[in-house]
């Protein structure tokens, strides 16, 4: 038994064929975008300036859907665009949270403070 000389003949993938001028698919670079400034909200929530780059995070992220949405599938990163939400979400939360807990330190101290002026004794 002999084999044919020559290449093997590839597999074409499944479904039905693309046409030579479409573009390939690319990561978005809003996803990237997305996902470094949920990052960044996460980690600075505890301090109240992470409501700034999580809130922006949220904007792009709708946009950059819209944009993957639009361009029939070959913008892709939707990974990204989740993690990245989440992240903003997660420092959304911890920035509500810090909030909170500055209300209530405020409320309490304030609680504990004399009422009125603190004359001397011998004051009427």
């Amino acid at each position: 038994m002999t084999t044919a000389a020559g290449p093997m003949p590839v597999a074409s993938p499944p479904g039905p064929p693309r046409h030579p001028l479409d573009p390939d698919p690319v990561r978005a670079t809003k996803a990237r975008a997305v996902f470094a400034l949920g990052l960044m909200g996460a980690l600075t929530g505890l301090f109240i300036g992470g409501v700034v780059p999580a809130t922006v995070a949220l904007q792009l992220a709708r946009q950059a859907r819209r944009e993957a949405y639009a361009s029939g599938g070959f913008l892709t990163g939707a990974a990204w665009l989740r993690r990245g939400e989440t992240l903003a979400w997660t420092g959304l939360g911890l920035v509500a949270v810090s909030v909170v807990v500055a209300l209530v330190i405020g409320v309490i101290r304030l609680a504990e403070a004399p009422y009125g002026h603190d004359f001397a004794p011998n004051m009427d």
